[in-house]
């Protein structure tokens, strides 16, 4: 692992975010602006980075092999699933804060972190595993994570009525807020990651303007997420965000013990160094920006998972250091 890598990663983007800062404390980003930012990552750029990967020149990876790192990064993120629960526990984290704790927990930055780290670090050939990765990720955050952020904003809009409505109406309301599984599964984000697998694994030939166009819509995910949590940080005080002992913990637990306790389970089943060495560093980077993308588009609380994302990418110079000795 190069340290010198992951500095000039971070420091790309704390430069980002500080754009982002700016631009709201100069009134040239507004809340309202942020959310519809928001929208477009979610709906367009992010779908579009994701379908653009499949696309990649170069040699294929054999379908066995991609077969073996599907099941063992399935099994990673089911890890991650359950540890999601157990760390709101751990850290004795209030009800109303655990969706935000188990979404940083699940849904870590393997994308625009993810993919030029592991292209440094462990050369162009990772990137397959890494796109594999990617697509487990979106298909878990349009399906488990919206099914997390969709209850906790049931329960935040029950509190605020339940004030005022009777309890007839808030049944009703809860059955309105209850919708049909396949809505849930029919979204921006599983449509483009089941695409990318057929593109992929088909090898379909499109002309250049297909995965050239998708580029440039795909390289604005990065600026654009950052822009947005960069009018986060704007709305908060350093207090707000270094000043949460839980948080440490968390990290601590999540971007530490977590991959270097998968690594080493892992380690005796995996038989190509390249697939662990993803894995770890999928596992190491800091908290995703997707999470505050998707609350914000649904209106629950998102200062906690954008605190969460600030102190993970900071500390993560320190974090994925210590995770690459286990490798």
């Amino acid at each position: 692992m190069s340290i010198t890598v992951v500095l000039q990663q971070m420091v790309m983007i704390f430069v980002l975010i500080g754009v982002g800062l700016l631009l709201y404390k100069k009134k040239m980003l507004s809340e309202m602006t942020s959310k519809q930012l928001s929208g477009i990552i979610v709906n367009v750029t992010n779908p579009a980075l994701l379908i653009c990967s499949a696309f990649q020149e170069g040699p294929k990876v054999s379908v066995p092999e991609l077969g073996m790192a599907l099941l063992f990064f399935l099994f990673v993120y089911a890890i991650l699933i359950v540890v999601s629960f157990l760390i709101p526990r751990i850290l004795r984290v209030p009800n109303m804060y655990h969706y935000s704790y188990q979404m940083l927990t699940i849904f870590g930055n393997v994308g625009f972190i993810g993919i030029p780290l592991a292209s440094a670090v462990l050369g162009a050939e990772s990137l397959i595993f890494v796109s594999i990765y990617n697509l487990i990720f979106n298909i878990l955050i349009y399906t488990f994570g919206l099914s997390l952020l969709q209850k906790a904003e049931a329960k935040q809009l029950a509190a605020q009525s339940a004030a005022t409505e009777s309890a007839t109406q808030r049944a009703n309301s809860d059955a309105t807020a209850a919708s049909p599984l396949w809505k849930k599964l029919v979204n921006a984000g599983t449509i483009s990651a089941a695409a990318t697998i057929i593109f992929y694994l088909c090898d379909f030939q499109v002309p250049s303007i297909v995965p050239s166009t998708l580029n440039y819509m795909g390289q604005a995910t990065t600026l654009l997420s950052m822009l947005v949590l960069g009018a986060s940080v704007a709305q908060m005080t350093p207090k707000d965000i270094f000043s949460h002992p839980k948080l440490y913990g968390f990290t601590l637990l999540r971007q530490i013990l977590v991959p270097i306790g998968c690594v080493l389970l892992l380690r005796p089943f995996i038989q190509n160094p390249l697939v662990l060495n993803t894995m770890a560093l999928m596992l190491a980077v800091p908290a995703g920006n997707m999470p505050l993308m998707l609350s914000k588009q649904l209106h629950v609380e998102t200062d906690t998972i954008a605190q969460g994302i600030i102190l993970t990418t900071i500390l993560s110079l320190v974090t994925i250091p210590i995770v690459s000795l286990c490798l």
